[in-house]
C-alpha cells in the first residue's frame, strides 16, 4: 500500500449502524466502538495473559456444550473450539485490544473475544472475516451465554491461575528465607522490640520466622481458590437462564471442568451468584494481607542492612545497582524498596475492589472490570515482586558476623539471661556498668565474683541465649558466704 491508498476495510453492522473495520483485524464493530468509548488506561486486556486464556477456555467449553446438547452444529462448534484452543495456546493475543477498564460490566471484553473467535473460526472454515451470515459472534460463539455469566466465570479462572503463580513464588521465597535461616543458625544477635534492644536471638531464627510467616499466606491463599471455582454459567442475563437450553447448565460445567482441569461447581443460586462479588473481596483481602506482611519483612531487611557504617549494618544485601547520581559508592536497598511499593499498590487496589463490590446494584455488579484489573494486577505484581526479592536479594544476603558478635558481647540484653542466677539487682548494676564502659557482660560478671567463667559461658551459650536450649534449673553460684557455710557444716560433722 502506498501513502496515497486508503487502508483496506470491511463493513460491519450492529444495532447502532454500520462501521468500517480494518480488513485484517480479527475483532469487529463492537470492539471498534469500545476502543472509541474507553480510551482510559492504555492497558489492553491482553496485558493479562491469564484472562485471555480463561476467556478462550470458557468459550471453548460453551461450544462443546452447545454441540453436545444439539443447539450448535458440529461444523461451527468444532471451528469455534479450534479457534479457542489456538488462543489458549497463545495465538492472536494482539487482537484482544479493548481497555481493561470499561463500562458495560465486561461486555466489551466478551464481544472482543466473540469477534476474534468468530473471525478465526471463519478462516478455519475457508471463509472471509466478517462473514457473519455463516458464523456469527453472538448467535454462534456466544450461544447460550451472556456477558453476565461468561465474564465473571472467566475472570475467576484467570484469578485461579494468578493465585497458583503467586503461591508458587511465595513458596520459593519462603524456601529462600529458610535456607538463609539455616546458614545463620549459629549467628547470635540482639533482638529488638519497639526499636530498642531486647534479648539475644540468632539471625537464623529471624530469617526462619520470615519463612514461616510467608508459608502461612500460601496456605491461606489456597483456601480462596475453591470460592473462585464456583461458576454461574447458564445464568445468562440475570440468573434465570433465559435463552439457554435446560441441559446447558450441567453440560457446560462438565465441559469447563474438562477443559480447565479445575474442580468447577455450579452455584446453587444463579441469581445470587450473578450479582455477588464476595469471592473477589475475599481474594483481594487475602492478597493484601500477604503484601502487607511481605512489606514488613522488607522494612526489616532495610533496617538490618542500614548503614553500612552509621546504621545497624547487621546484614549485607546484594549490591544491585549504583545508588546515587551524586554520592559515589552509595548502594541502596532497591529490591526491598520495590516490593514495598508493590504492597502500597495492592492495598490501594483492595480498597478499589471493596468499593466496587459495594457499589453494585440489583441483579448485576457493573464494576467487575475494575475489580478484574485491580486483582489481576495485584496477583501479577506480587508474583513478580516475590521473584525479584528472592533472586536479586534474599539468596545473596550475608551476615556481618563480627559486628553482631561485638554487639552481643557488650549489649545489656544479654544480662537478662543471668538474672535467675545473680538476681535482678546485681544484673541491673552490671547492665549499667556495661552501658557506660562498653565492657563485655561476661567480663563484668566474673570480675565481680558473681559467677565463674565456666558458669558464665554455659549461661551465655548461643543455644541458651537464643532459647534453642532451655535451661531446666539454676546453675549454682559459688560465693564466699556459701564456702564459709560449707566449711562450718563440715567442721560440725567432724
Amino acid at each position: 500500500m502506498t501513502g496515497n491508498e486508503a487502508p483496506r476495510t470491511r463493513t460491519e453492522t450492529d444495532s447502532l449502524g454500520s462501521r468500517e473495520v480494518p480488513i485484517d483485524a480479527y475483532w469487529g464493530i463492537n470492539t471498534l466502538r469500545a476502543l472509541e468509548n474507553f480510551p482510559i488506561t492504555s492497558v489492553p486486556i491482553a496485558v493479562y495473559p491469564d484472562l485471555i486464556e480463561a476467556l478462550a477456555t470458557v468459550k471453548q467449553a460453551a461450544a462443546r456444550a452447545n454441540k453436545a446438547i444439539g443447539v450448535l452444529d458440529a461444523e461451527r462448534a468444532d471451528a469455534i473450539d479450534q479457534a479457542a484452543q489456538e488462543v489458549r495456546d497463545g495465538a492472536l493475543r494482539d487482537q484482544f485490544v479493548v481497555d481493561i477498564v470499561q463500562g458495560g460490566a465486561g461486555t466489551s471484553t466478551n464481544m472482543n473475544t466473540n469477534e476474534v473467535l468468530a473471525n478465526r473460526a471463519l478462516e478455519l472454515l475457508g471463509r472471509e472475516k466478517g462473514d457473519y451470515a455463516f458464523l456469527h459472534p453472538i448467535d454462534h460463539v456466544n450461544r447460550s451465554q451472556s456477558t453476565n455469566d461468561t465474564y465473571p466465570t472467566s475472570i475467576k479462572l484467570a484469578m485461579i491461575l494468578g493465585v497458583r503463580r503467586l503461591t508458587g513464588e511465595l513458596e520459593r521465597l519462603s524456601d529462600a528465607f529458610a535456607e538463609r535461616g539455616r546458614a545463620f543458625q549459629d549467628v547470635l544477635k540482639i533482638g529488638r522490640t519497639q526499636l530498642q534492644d531486647a534479648v539475644p536471638m540468632t539471625l537464623g531464627q529471624e530469617f526462619t520466622g520470615f519463612a514461616h510467616t510467608i508459608q502461612e499466606d500460601v496456605l491461606l491463599l489456597r483456601t480462596v481458590s475453591p470460592l473462585l471455582a464456583e461458576t454461574n454459567l447458564g445464568a445468562t442475563a440475570i440468573g434465570t437462564g433465559i435463552t439457554a437450553d435446560p441441559q446447558y447448565r450441567d453440560e457446560v460445567r462438565r465441559q469447563l471442568q474438562v477443559a480447565s482441569g479445575l474442580d468447577i461447581v455450579t452455584a446453587p443460586d444463579l441469581i445470587e451468584a450473578t450479582s455477588d462479588a464476595g469471592a473477589f473481596m475475599t481474594l483481594s483481602g487475602t492478597v493484601k494481607r500477604s503484601a502487607a506482611k511481605l512489606s514488613k519483612i522488607c522494612n526489616d531487611l532495610r533496617l538490618l542492612a542500614s548503614g553500612p557504617q552509621a546504621g545497624l549494618g547487621e546484614i549485607t544485601l546484594p549490591a544491585r545497582q549504583a545508588g546515587s547520581s551524586i554520592m559515589p559508592g552509595k548502594v541502596n536497598p532497591v529490591i526491598p524498596e520495590v516490593v514495598n511499593q508493590i504492597a502500597f499498590a495492592v492495598a490501594g487496589a483492595d480498597t478499589t475492589v471493596t468499593m466496587a463490590a459495594e457499589g453494585g446494584q440489583l441483579q448485576l455488579n457493573a464494576f467487575e472490570p475494575i475489580i478484574t484489573h485491580s486483582i489481576l494486577q495485584s496477583l501479577q505484581w506480587m508474583a513478580s515482586g516475590c521473584a525479584t526479592l528472592r533472586v536479586n536479594c534474599v539468596t545473596g544476603i550475608e551476615a556481618n558476623e563480627a559486628k553482631l558478635a561485638a554487639q552481643v558481647d557488650t549489649n545489656v540484653g544479654v544480662v537478662t539471661a543471668l538474672t535467675p542466677y545473680i538476681g535482678y539487682a546485681a544484673a541491673a548494676s552490671i547492665a549499667h556498668t556495661a552501658l557506660t564502659t562498653s565492657t563485655p557482660i561476661a567480663t563484668l560478671v566474673t570480675a565481680a565474683g558473681l559467677m565463674d567463667e565456666d558458669q558464665v559461658q554455659r549461661v551465655l551459650s548461643p543455644a541458651r541465649l537464643s532459647g534453642i536450649e532451655l535451661a531446666t534449673g539454676a546453675i549454682p553460684v559459688v560465693t564466699e558466704a556459701m564456702l564459709d557455710a560449707e566449711a562450718e557444716r563440715v567442721g560440725r560433722e567432724r
